[in-house]
């Protein structure tokens, strides 16, 4: 049985586990059974929980849960998600939202949130009544009690999460992320793809962890019927998409009990195959062609270069990322290492010139 990874968040230094788990679904068991698959998450190394959950019934069992293991979880709580009802609702009304985060916490058993999100804003109408309203501010203000350690956002929107981030108070953004939203397939595929790609960029230099939603979209690429390709995707292809994002550090799908969270955790033992997504290539839209996605499906390089982590330094160091350079110079194969014996050019799904461009890069980080 393989160990859970895990990635380091910039700001603060947390260690979370590549896989975490959404509260979407898990409804569906009985309070003991989440009880139960919560303990079993955490012994099998899951750390990071979103509480963005359709009803009230996952917040005890999530509280009794993990009552003496406080420490060694990660408690993703929204600032905008109302169960007054009992069920999940929406609001940007901020005694509204003291309420629901004061319940929250009582069902927890906690006294802390390790991430306070902004919740599910991406309309600018709605970031501006939470600014007017107070919310953002009052998140601030827990944080300087200590209430809250990090502030994240939650949204599908680009061009709303670059102006949050505009404001300098993010350590941890929600987001979308899958190929049939990166490809504008789907309600929320919001931005063509290198607008996408360009905040995934911009969370990597700026040191703003992703946290993975609709990594399935809801489930329709898991099935040819529903998806919007017409071909399926499986769980690991698309675990494996989200985790080769610049920024990413964990995925949040939603499970209904124990027996999901098993056959999601396979991932971890997971073949390259089993997890190679070079399919979309077939379905990408044309302004897609030619930009590396960084899936590795070039693997293996008869140089031995790791063509995906070279192009991805490159593409982070364009943005500004300031470190990507350092990175790049303990690559063990550098670009000027490149054969062109068009081993690549071949594989590449994405019809990516990558003799050119190693010589791009090359003569980049060498100037």
């Amino acid at each position: 049985m393989k160990q859970m990874q895990y990635r380091r968040l910039p700001h603060g230094g947390d260690n979370i586990s590549i896989i975490g788990l959404g509260t979407s679904s898990i409804q569906a068991a009985s309070e003991r059974e989440i009880e139960e698959t919560v303990c079993y998450a955490l012994e099998r190394g899951i750390n990071y929980f979103d509480m963005a959950s359709a009803e009230v019934k996952p917040f005890a069992a999530y509280g009794r849960a993990l009552a003496g293991n406080r420490k060694e979880a990660y408690f993703q709580i929204h600032f905008g998600a109302n169960y007054a009802t009992g069920t999940y609702g929406w609001t940007t009304n901020l005694d509204t939202i003291k309420r629901s985060v004061d319940w929250q916490l009582h069902a927890l058993q906690t006294d802390y949130i390790d991430f306070g999100f902004i919740h599910c804003i991406d309309e600018i109408a709605d970031l501006r009544k939470v600014e007017k309203g107070g919310v953002i501010r009052y998140i601030q203000e827990l944080q300087s009690q200590g209430v809250v350690r990090h502030i994240g956002l939650s949204s599908h929107t680009p061009e709303l999460a670059n102006r949050v981030m505009d404001m300098g108070i993010l350590d941890m953004l929600m987001f979308s992320i899958n190929p049939g939203y990166d490809y504008r397939k789907g309600a929320y595929g919001i931005g063509n793809v290198e607008e996408r790609m360009a905040l995934y960029r911009r969370c990597e230099k700026e040191g703003v962890g992703i946290s993975v939603m609709k990594a399935f979209s809801g489930g329709q690429l898991l099935d040819a019927r529903t998806s919007p390709f017409g071909q399926a995707l499986t769980e690991y292809q698309c675990l494996q998409y989200a985790l080769d994002k610049p920024g990413v550090l964990t995925v949040l799908p939603g499970i209904r009990g124990k027996e999901d969270l098993d056959r999601i955790l396979g991932f971890l033992e997971a073949k390259p195959e089993e997890t190679d997504y070079s399919v979309i290539g077939n379905f990408a839209p044309r302004d897609a062609n030619g930009k590396c996605v960084y899936c590795n499906h070039c693997k293996p390089c008869p140089a031995g270069l790791d063509i995906g982590l070279i192009n991805k330094y490159y593409d982070l160091s364009g943005a500004g990322d300031s470190l990507a350079h350092s990175h790049y110079e303990k690559l063990e194969k550098k670009a000027s290492a490149c054969v062109k014996c068009g081993h690549c050019n071949t594989r590449c799904p994405f019809h990516v010139d990558q003799i050119s461009r190693m010589e791009a890069i090359a003569a980049y980080f060498d100037k």
